[in-house]
């Protein structure tokens, strides 16, 4: 069997490597040249250390980055405690969760597939996707073609492989909130997640190493957002975004300074309806399941898609059963942990709906938390 991965990234990469590991031959575009990543931090909770165990890559992780042992919750004072918790270990020899700066991650993921003996391919994507009975033909931008038994479209939230083979009806929607983030010197102490709830957003910090953690927000832009950011600079305007919070946000904000380290995204989210395959074209990660940040789940939900849809491949059943196999475990788990990721985010725009986000987020680890 023989397997065409779009997609460098995090599901591209854990799929990449899932699917070696059962012995399959895989080769992997993505069309970025230099396969390198933006962003800041990445928050791995247990599921996601459980998941990055089966790929032989969760101590790696846990080396380079820094335990998260659980969350607390104050108002914008950061003073006042609304809720605080213990995350319990998903694993006995891995932390509760971990912090860990997004390029570590990649240089992880980017080296392990390489050593695997993995053809990766940079700086190319397909331009045709042609399906017979049994088998995939694609045409590449580098003018070379191939034909596989099986095709991933792990090519991320804004997936060209959902739009070729799914056609234009299904496509990312802006939730009315954006996430900044910022990374900063580790605050003495800090092994958990904070969140500070602001009367119209709420920031957080999040260790990331011995001296490094990274602060967010997340709110509903404001109406004259990006005028201010061409006039000051995002800097600038995230440390005015952030003058409602007193406590430890107001000592850190005044060290925003840096404009091109300033990472500012809309949270738009997509979630394709079952199943997540037309032929022998199936999407994991984000391509299928795009999901708010507010659960921390997006990351490790496109590293479990992986391993399940390898589990799938490996058994012995056909190829066809095995891709609708890895629907039928998904769907209903990764539905749970975005409607409660979505819920929470409704709930930050609009606090007068009837949602306990701390429950929400209780009831998401639980899920998570449950066997693949």
């Amino acid at each position: 069997m023989n397997v065409l991965v779009v997609g460098g990234g995090i599901g591209g990469l854990a799929t990449t490597l899932a699917l070696r590991h059962k012995g399959l031959d895989v080769e992997v575009v993505e069309k970025n040249p230099a396969w390198d990543v933006y962003g800041v931090g990445i928050i791995q909770p247990g599921n996601a250390l459980r998941a990055l165990d089966l790929l032989g890559l969760a101590d790696a992780c846990a080396e380079r980055g820094h335990p998260i042992r659980g969350d607390r919750t104050t108002l914008a004072d950061g003073v006042t405690v609304l809720a605080e918790h213990d995350w319990p270990p998903v694993s006995e020899k891995l932390p509760p969760g971990n912090g860990l700066p997004r390029p570590i991650l990649h240089e992880i993921l980017t080296s392990s597939t390489l050593e695997a003996g993995v053809d990766v391919k940079t700086g190319v994507t397909f331009t045709a996707i042609g399906q017979r009975r049994d088998c995939v033909d694609v045409e590449f931008s580098d003018g070379t073609r191939g034909t596989y038994d099986l095709v991933v479209g792990a090519d991320g939230l804004y997936s060209q492989t959902r739009s070729f083979v799914f056609g234009p009806g299904v496509e990312p929607t802006f939730t009315g909130q954006v996430c900044w983030r910022y990374n900063l010197p580790r605050l003495p102490g800090l092994d958990r997640i904070w969140v500070f709830v602001g009367p119209q957003a709420n920031a957080g910090l999040v260790p990331l190493g011995a001296d490094l953690m990274y602060i967010f927000t997340i709110e509903a832009p404001a109406p004259d957002q990006a005028d201010r950011i061409e006039a000051l600079g995002p800097a600038a305007v995230y440390r005015e975004r952030l003058g409602p919070f007193s406590g430890a946000i107001a000592g850190l904000r005044e060290l925003i300074v840096a404009d091109d380290a300033v990472v500012l995204r809309p949270i738009d989210t997509v979630f394709v309806p079952a199943p997540w395959h037309r032929g022998r074209v199936v999407l994991v990660g984000d391509a299928a399941h795009g999901m708010t940040p507010h659960c921390g789940q997006g990351a490790a939900q496109a590293v479990e898609d992986g391993i399940v849809l390898a589990e799938e491949l490996a058994r012995d059943h056909s190829i066809d059963t095995a891709i609708e196999a890895y629907t039928e475990r998904r769907f209903a788990r990764c539905r749970a942990i975005a409607e409660g990721s979505a819920s929470i985010g409704r709930w930050e725009q609009d606090r007068s709906l009837p949602i306990d986000p701390d429950a929400v987020r209780f009831e998401v680890a639980a899920v998570a938390s449950q066997s693949l």
